[in-house]
């Protein structure tokens, strides 16, 4: 688990799972996702696969133009019409 984003508005949390590597593997290849938490809303999604691909490349397209935290969040608020799951505090 790496925290990738933190502001008022949203968190952004990258989960990396290596993948079981057999004798001999060069490297375990990762897969995982990004959770995205909307604090207001209290809600998340969990984006994996080609969104979540998608969702780096788009970050890493951002960044290359030194963003403001009001461009990072407006990106980030794409994501939020899919949100669904309730945020749970435990």
């Amino acid at each position: 688990m790496n925290m990738l984003y933190n502001s008022d508005n949203y968190t952004v949390v990258q989960f990396v799972v290596p993948d079981e590597a057999g004798p001999g593997a060069a490297h375990a290849a990762g897969r995982g996702g990004y959770e995205i938490v909307d604090k207001f809303a209290r809600k998340e999604i969990f984006i994996d696969g080609a969104l979540a691909e998608s969702f780096k490349a788009g970050v890493q397209a951002l960044i290359e133009n030194s963003p403001t935290e009001e461009a990072i969040d407006e990106f980030i608020g794409r994501y939020v019409p899919l949100m669904q799951q309730p945020l749970v505090l435990h």
